[in-house]
């Protein structure tokens, strides 16, 4: 029995974080079973007019992982060759938890500095996992009853050379029996229950609003309007004016000029305002250097008249 496609694989942001988090503090490799469900979304075509399609071929299956067990270790539920020992799969979950088997979506594993690609023991894993039709679950909301078994499998692995900065990569499959191999998948990490997004597939409307004139003639609000944009014509001339004096005669709407095809033409007027800038500020500075020197002088002589002043009326 083979697998149908998977469109992508979800799972919430705290889940995600929990699992590396299990996998960056362990002493070494590890590898656990993932819990969830397989849904088939159909998105709908929200439209304005009265009668919708839906298309069942547009359909996809979401794998959404909501729960996982990590052993801490490698080979709980599986021998060295691979193959799945459900005695091992009952001890580690408890017969409990594997009747209801509808939640086992499949297994992931974490190994320290290698590469991020499935291992020829990961794969004899997923594959003996993927053949026990008596782990098979139903999808939902499928419009035929369908059963998948255990797929998705997920890698986690620290980079093979040492990094400044400590970094885990992870990546998604799903393992076809038809093909018998691994098709990556992508993940989308949500921070809201993933339920709701497949109803919003698309949103067209085929009506557009129609321009609306909203305009109040002889009102008081009108006119408040119009006497604040006066006033706000009058600063913005009274600024242009402000800025046409210190710029010696240069325009400002000429700085239009200086940008796109015409700028190598007005390059040597805005040079010559530049020098003409500097000129003010060093000259600025020279007065200013001139009057402070005038003002430490001026403090000096009263300085010098209250030390006099002082003696004389103790000489009294």
């Amino acid at each position: 029995m083979d697998n149908f496609p998977l469109h992508k694989i979800a799972i919430s942001g705290p889940t995600l974080a929990s699992m590396i988090q299990r996998f960056s503090t362990s002493y070494g490799a590890v590898d656990g079973l993932l819990f969830g469900d397989v849904t088939q979304i159909t998105p709908a075509t929200l439209s304005d007019e009265s009668s919708t399609s839906t298309d069942s071929d547009s359909s996809t299956l979401v794998a959404t992982i909501t729960g996982f067990f990590c052993s801490g270790t490698i080979n709980s539920f599986y021998d060295a060759t691979g193959r799945i020992e459900l005695q091992s799969l009952r001890r580690v979950l408890g017969d409990e938890v594997l009747t209801r088997n509808s939640s086992l979506i499949g297994w992931f594993s974490g190994r320290r500095k290698t590469h991020l690609r499935p291992s020829m023991r990961e794969f004899a894993v997923t594959a003996s996992l993927s053949s026990e039709t008596q782990l098979s679950f139903p999808i939902k909301n499928a419009v035929n009853p369908t059963k998948l078994t255990p797929c998705v499998f997920l890698v986690f692995a620290s980079p093979p050379v040492d990094q400044t900065i400590h970094t885990n990569e992870y990546r998604a499959y799903q393992f076809r029996t038809a093909t018998w191999s691994f098709e990556p998948k992508s993940m989308d990490i949500v921070n809201l229950g993933p339920a709701f997004r497949g109803h919003y597939g698309s949103f067209s409307p085929n009506s557009p609003f129609p321009s609306l004139t909203c305009e109040l003639r002889g009102s008081p609000m009108n006119e408040d309007k119009e006497e604040e944009s006066l006033k706000l014509t009058k600063k913005v001339a009274k600024d242009q004016r402000e800025l046409d004096m210190s710029a010696e005669g240069f325009d400002v709407s000429r700085l239009s000029r200086l940008m796109g095809s015409e700028a190598t033409n007005y390059t040597n007027g805005l040079e010559d305002l530049y020098e003409k800038m500097l000129l003010k500020i060093e000259n600025l500075a020279r007065q200013v250097e001139k009057s402070s020197s005038k003002v430490l002088e001026q403090e000096n002589h009263n300085r010098k008249l209250k030390y006099k002043n002082s003696r004389s009326a103790v000489q009294q």
